[in-house]
Order: structure tokens, then sequence, then C-alpha cells
């Protein structure tokens, strides 16, 4: 059974800092010794969208537009952690956000997709305020 554990959400004034981690349990080591993880946020009355994505294998790392250069996504020292470090926070990035994983074939090492419908494993999710 695998269980994806959100931490480290909560408020914050406009232009400051959270960080957010995730690790993930129960993964079928067996099926892939990599995944994509990534994370995904959703306010209310929209849809959820892909923020940030990292292959465990290769590192590499893919970012949604109104987050570059404000948000990293980084692998944890254990296997399957991920966290994800927002500076500069705006009202906008208001959300809840969501930790997810899915498997990765055997030799990809590119960037990870963002897209929600293609992750298999979601966390309960966390909330990010960020307001005056």
């Amino acid at each position: 059974q695998v269980q994806l554990v959100e931490s480290g959400g909560g408020s914050v004034q406009p232009g400051g800092s959270l960080r957010l981690t995730c690790a993930a349990t129960g993964y079928p080591y067996y099926y892939s010794s990599a995944a994509c993880m990534g994370w995904f946020r959703q306010a209310p009355g929209q849809e959820r969208e892909g923020v940030a994505s990292i292959n465990t294998r290769s590192g590499s790392t893919n970012y949604v537009d109104s987050v570059k250069g404000r948000f990293t996504v980084s692998q944890g020292n254990a296997k399957f952690t991920m966290t994800l470090q927002m500076n500069s926070l705006k009202p906008e990035d208001t959300a809840m956000y969501y930790c997810a994983a899915k498997s990765l074939g055997v030799a990809s090492v590119g960037a990870c997709s963002l897209a929600p419908h293609e992750y298999n494993y979601w966390g309960q999710g966390t909330h990010v305020t960020v307001s005056s």
C-alpha cells in the first residue's frame, strides 16, 4: 500500500517562505527503482495544476512558469522523499498542495510531466495560505 504524506504547510505573509516535505512509503520497489514525484496545487474553484516535479533517477526537474525562480524541488536524503522550497510567496500561491508519484520507465532520465492525470499515487495535501 503506497502512502504519500505531506508536511510543512501553513500561513505566511507575501514575500515569505515555506518548505514542504513529502515522504512515500510502501512504494513498489520491485517495479521500479525510481519514480517521478511531483507537487500539485488546487485553489478553491480551480483545477488542480502541476507545480514542480523531479525524476528521482536523474534529478531532472520541471516547473510551471508561474513558480520558476521562486520554488525549488529537490530529493530528500531518504529514498522517495521530496521537498519544495517556496520563496517569494504570493497570494496567488494560496492553495492545497499535494504530493504525487508515478513509476518511471527503466531508462527514463528526462523531466517528469506536470499533468495530474498521469500520477497514480497521491497524498492528502497540506494547505498553504499567503496573506497579509
